[in-house]
């Protein structure tokens, strides 16, 4: 069951990785050196990371709906 989406501003993201170290399963590194959402469809066991992740990114690039 699809609990929510995450989506990276390729705009804002400065490549700092903290999302990826805090939810990999969701988040990885795209060619140009920035952040992406790799698995956007997020389930109940990657939901709390997905949040903190989203929450921990020091410039609010990542936008969960």
């Amino acid at each position: 069951v699809i609990i929510m989406k995450a989506h990276v501003k390729q705009d804002v993201c400065i490549g700092c990785g903290a999302c990826i170290a805090i939810c990999s399963p969701v988040f990885q590194f795209n060619d140009d050196g920035k952040a992406e959402a790799h698995n956007d469809k997020i389930d109940a066991m990657t939901e709390i990371c997905t949040e903190k992740a989203a929450s921990n990114c020091p410039v609010d690039a990542i936008v969960v709906s």
